[in-house]
């Protein structure tokens, strides 16, 4: 027989639950709607390299950036190769050798075997500890003294899987059926079962216990009672499918009788990853939807799809039902999630929302993306602690990446949720596709970049100029060649060309059709140099780039896509620094700079990096006033700093000759095994045109720290210097020992506006060890040790 697995994550088991209900698992890292606000215990994994952060908002694909959500990040495993369960037929020859180690074997005249001192037998993938056996001579059978220690048969790894221990006992002579008494079924080194008797059938499948106390938890001799364990009549364990049985449970904590069932319950064992049933409880408290419990049911669907179902109840705000559906082909993957809810925030009204999206794998390395978005209103939300997005697209994605070549289209529809902003009047209906080649070209050689695309965009209103829709087509070709030249500077040549066609509507202030070309050329120069002394390394390598194109006049064109601006040392050398096509640079320019960098035998490093734009003439597409008005921008200077264990610092600052900042930007992150940090600090001049609002100044930081051993903590906040109070904040606890794994949260959010107002949340959630396989977590785990 065969099963094939699908990767699955942990299930838990709450206290509240326990009578009457099946115990079940998914195959994500992390069940979505488990946390209340920031819970607890949601911390990503952090590796041992240095990390600045925070890190900006994910854009909403890799090629154009429209900073609207993704939809649930999609994972699809591979199922593990077929794995072929040891036959329950005891199968083999009679004279199937056993291997015997001992300190004494006396064999009697009818080939009775009698084993004593340190006894050890391997018998097709069983192993046996004993103090004595005797192996009778005509059946096969063996009456064993203890401590008897036995992996299962055919086990894949007998120590992590089950595990008997007991007194004593009797078993066949293919050590899988029989009798044992004072016993103990470990099951993968964590959760133990206590018999007064055992008894194996079915060729070692069934593992019957009787008067039996169920625990995960450490119990030590001076105090035998366990933070919790489950007493049953009879648990039944079949090793087939990994289900454990408890007839008639009792769920005690501290010893004190706190829930039981009058019927049997079922449970995974703790090897199980992925099983039909409940998910851990909820129990989430929020000032606007009050005290409440959700209760998920996971379905599966065989092994590629699976379904979630949460009802979420409140005392008298809301009546919530959660949707979660999956499935894995084998060249897509797919995920679903929903709700619908009718509550007191808004009464008489039916609220809900619906994300989903798809990947699926086409012929010649093409992918296809679908994805879904909607909501009734931004409040929901926020308020069901879905995702804070204001805006949502939903459409289709079409890519094909190789080494030379890349195809994106997409085409869809945005809706915004700002209370700001009218849906009528923003481009809603945008296609876009770009297609780049790169090549090497004949005869000049050097690397040559061709790139073709069109985008379109329409507003759903027939106002004149509020209405504006547009679309453009557009073709560029760009070609760089490097030479080392005497003294080992680095020389280029580059050179382009960029051509438009604009088709503009319901707009009179425009003609109905534009076009434009811009060519451009330019030479680079870069000197790098490297040095030392006594271990430490110094690069240093300064660059001058010089480009020439046409001044243009882009007033006959409406700029929609490069209106935030930015200058950082990522495009201090670029041709130019709008980030979309309606504005391109234009003049005479130089842009200038110089990185210094020192890598010192210990590990750690640090880099500066400075420069500024020249140009010949003012560049009127930046507004006055910005970092790149004039005939000079402003100066950039950047530092970064590495510890090489753990710790990193960054910072960017902008200013002017008269070392007026106009913007400055500093991170920090500091990753060890107890503490995860995570911080940044960003300031803006509200003076500057560019960016048309008051002055910024804000702080955004999350923290994860080791409190004592078994505690983690997370806390995170968003503060706004100007005015003077925090946008958000959250405390997260989790508590884990060898048995037990409590998530407490509590997080509160300060916005408010016409939809949204400000709401606490506070969770809880409590996992017990040994049912289902648990996920790792920061921190370590709190293990009781016993006094001796």
């Amino acid at each position: 027989m065969t099963r094939r697995v699908l990767k699955a994550c942990r299930l838990g088991l709450g206290l509240a639950i326990l009578p009457g209900l099946a115990l079940a698992q998914t195959m994500l890292p992390q069940d979505p709607g488990l946390g209340a606000g920031g819970m607890g215990g949601t911390s990503p994994l952090w590796s041992d390299e240095a990390a600045l952060a925070p890190t900006a908002t994910p854009l909403g694909n890799e090629v154009l950036g429209d900073r609207t959500p993704g939809a649930a990040a999609l994972k699809a495993v591979d199922p593990d190769a077929d794995v072929t369960l040891p036959g329950r037929d005891p199968g083999g020859t009679q004279d199937d050798a056993a291997t015997v180690l001992a300190d004494s074997m006396v064999l009697q005249g009818d080939r009775t075997l009698i084993a004593a001192g340190g006894v050890v037998v391997w018998y097709q993938g069983a192993r046996l500890v004993a103090s004595r056996i005797v192996v009778d001579g005509a059946s096969g059978n063996l009456t064993i003294e203890g401590p008897i220690h036995l992996s299962r048969p055919g086990a894949a790894d007998p120590e992590e899987e089950a595990v008997l221990v007991a007194d004593s006992g009797q078993l066949d002579r293919e050590l899988q059926d029989g009798i044992i008494r004072g016993a103990r079924l470990v099951l993968a080194r964590e959760l133990q079962l206590a018999a007064t008797e055992l008894t194996r059938t079915g060729n070692g499948r069934m593992t019957n216990l009787r008067n039996v106390v169920a625990s995960s938890c450490q119990i030590c001799a001076s105090d035998p009672t366990p933070l919790w364990e489950i007493r049953a009549r009879a648990i039944t364990h079949d090793a087939e499918t990994r289900l454990i049985t408890f007839d008639h449970p009792q769920f005690r904590a501290l010893g004190i009788p706190l829930a039981a069932a009058p019927f049997a319950l079922t449970a995974p064992d703790p090897t199980v990853e992925r099983r039909t049933g409940f998910l851990r409880p909820e129990f989430r408290t929020t000032s606007g939807l009050g005290f409440g419990v959700k209760l998920p049911y996971f379905v599966t669907l065989g092994d590629h799809a699976d379904v979630t179902v949460t009802p979420y109840v409140s005392a008298s705000r809301t009546r919530t039902l959660e949707l979660r559906y999956r499935q894995a082909w084998s060249n897509a993957v797919t995920e679903w999630n929903g709700a619908i809810t009718r509550d007191d925030i808004r009464p008489g009204e039916t609220r809900g929302y619906v994300f989903g999206n798809a990947l699926v794998d086409l012929p010649r390395g093409y992918r296809l993306g679908v994805q879904l978005q909607a909501a009734s209103d931004r409040g929901y939300l926020l308020d069901y602690d879905i995702t804070e997005a204001d805006r949502l697209w939903s459409g289709f994605t079409l890519e094909r990446i190789t080494r030379d070549k890349l195809f994106f289209g997409r085409v869809g529809n945005y809706h915004s949720l700002r209370d700001d902003e009218d849906n009528s009047t923003s481009p809603a209906q945008v296609a876009d596709v770009i297609w780049q080649r790169r090549f090497t070209p004949d005869y000049i050689g050097g690397q040559g970049l061709l790139e073709w695309s069109i985008h379109a965009h329409r507003r759903p209103s027939d106002q004149d100029e509020l209405g504006r829709d547009m679309a453009r087509a557009s073709v560029g070709l760009n070609w760089r060649r490097s030479e080392i030249l005497p003294g080992g500077v680095v020389g280029a040549a580059l050179a382009g060309i960029d051509a438009d066609i604009y088709r503009i509507a319901q707009d009179s202030r425009f003609d109905d059709v534009v076009t434009r070309a811009d060519p451009m050329v330019g030479v680079e120069l870069r000197w790098p140099l490297i040095g030392g002394k006594g271990g430490v390394t110094h690069l240093v390598e300064p660059v001058a780039q010089i480009l020439y194109s046409p001044a243009g006049d882009d007033d006959d064109i409406p700029n929609e896509d490069s209106r935030l601006i930015e200058f950082d040392e990522g495009n201090l050398f670029s041709e130019s620094r709008f980030p979309g096509w309606d504005a391109r640079e234009g003049g005479l320019r130089a842009n200038l700079g110089v990185t210094w960098t020192r890598l010192d035998p210990t590990g750690w490093s640090l880099a500066l990096t400075g420069g500024r734009v020249l140009r010949a003439d003012p560049e009127r597409a930046f507004p006055d006033g910005s970092s790149l008005s004039g005939t000079s921008s402003d100066w950039l200077v950047a530092a970064q700093y590495d510890s090489g264990n753990g710790l990193a610092i960054a910072n960017r600052a902008l200013f002017d000759d008269g070392f007026d900042i106009s913007r400055n930007e500093l991170r920090l992150g500091w990753l060890r095994n107890d503490l995860q940090l995570s911080a940044g600090h960003l300031w803006l001049d509200g003076d500057v045109a560019e960016t048309e609002r008051a002055d910024i100044s804000e702080l955004v930081a999350n923290v994860g720290w080791q409190i004592r051993e078994g505690w983690w903590g997370t806390a995170e906040t968003r503060y706004d210097f100007n005015a003077d109070q925090a946008q958000r904040a959250s405390l997260d606890l989790t508590y884990r020992n060898e048995c037990l794994t409590v998530d407490m949260g509590v997080s509160r959010r300060f916005t408010s506006s016409d939809s949204v107002r400000p709401e606490t949340s506070i969770g809880l959630s409590v996992r017990l060890g040994g049912f289902g396989a648990s996920e790792d977590l920061p921190g370590t785990v709190a293990r009781r040790s016993c006094m001796r």
